[in-house]
């Protein structure tokens, strides 16, 4: 290992929001290398300052021949990405020898001794994290928490408002707290990180080797980010919809929708599960210790996320569409 940053980067999925905030910041600090993985077809825009390299992710060999030589690998998937794609793109960074895989593991931090059978959420995310230390390559995963701007302008299945409507659906009384990122602190932390001297005196990148580098933006209740919408938009509690909902309830109703084939059953029984005031990673922020300090990460403005949030909604924001 060298007491130098590792300058090579590798992203998968770069056109996306979360990969293209990975791109953008690893880019700015001007120290980096940055190569795209793209498909062939694909119509997305790449941060200005990423070369794209064309692949077919159905051929293995495909995927080798465009990560050999890079020095850390980033995997961003969406919902729609087949479900072996991920152990098949780890397989071949081991193949290739890239040293550091992040998984598409960015949510909460997990501790497999209380991932339960019927948790496939959580399941996924051992699995995802095993793929990257595939016996060549190591893990450095990036536990953030759910992304603040996203969860917040998807609909009511993630954070429980529907910002257009002006409604919002309280998870028991709305005051459960949470730790969330938003995506612009996910890529400082990212440039930051991989900006560390790979080994030498700590802090160091070989320092996170199979472990978690732990980030947050926020701690925030639903009703933290009901009085920021109301500040951004000049609103008030009556010019609101709000309604109330037991998160066992809305697990259950969760696990039924997923069973019958409703996909957005899938975040209701996830972000549930968060608000569960047994859940004790939902707020690692106040828990657990953090890697913000060593990154230098900046504190950030809730409102000016929030205010991201609604700008994104009356663009129209709607990430599955045709899902």
């Amino acid at each position: 290992m060298s007491t130098e940053p590792v300058t090579r980067v590798a992203i998968v999925g770069a056109t996306g929001r979360i990969g293209g905030a990975f791109a953008k910041s690893l880019v700015e600090t001007g120290r980096h290398t940055v190569t795209a993985l793209t498909r062939g077809d694909s119509q997305g825009k790449l941060p200005d300052g990423v070369h794209a390299v064309q692949v077919n992710y159905d051929d293995d060999d495909s995927l080798v021949k465009a990560l050999n030589g890079q020095q850390f690998l980033v995997i961003t998937l969406g919902v729609r990405a087949p479900g072996d794609l991920h152990a098949r793109i780890t397989a071949a960074a081991g193949k290739a020898g890239v040293p550091y895989i992040m998984p598409n593991a960015y949510g909460y931090p997990i501790n497999a001794e209380n991932v339960k059978n019927e948790d496939p959420y959580g399941k996924l995310v051992l699995d995802r994290i095993h793929d990257a230390q595939n016996g060549v390559s190591s893990s450095v995963t990036l536990p953030c928490g759910f992304w603040y701007e996203w969860s917040l302008a998807t609909g009511e299945q993630w954070f429980g408002f529907t910002i257009k409507d002006r409604k919002v659906k309280f998870f028991d009384d709305g005051t459960r707290i949470v730790t969330v990122s938003t995506w612009d602190q996910c890529g400082r932390a990212l440039a930051a990180l991989l900006s560390l001297p790979e080994s030498g005196p700590t802090p160091t990148l070989a320092d996170f080797k199979n472990k978690e580098v732990r980030i947050n933006s926020f701690r925030v209740s639903q009703r933290d980010m009901l009085d920021s919408l109301h500040r951004v938009l000049g609103t008030t509690d009556s010019d609101w919809e709000i309604s109330y909902e037991c998160v066992a309830k809305r697990l259950a109703d969760g696990a039924e929708e997923m069973a019958k084939g409703i996909f957005t059953g899938m975040p209701k029984a996830l972000y549930g599960s968060v608000f569960l005031a047994s859940n004790k990673e939902a707020d690692f922020a106040g828990t657990m210790e953090l890697a913000n300090d060593i990154l230098g990460l900046p504190k950030e403005d809730l409102d000016e996320a929030t205010k991201r949030a609604v700008d994104m909604v009356a663009a129209g924001w709607n990430p599955f569409a045709g899902v």
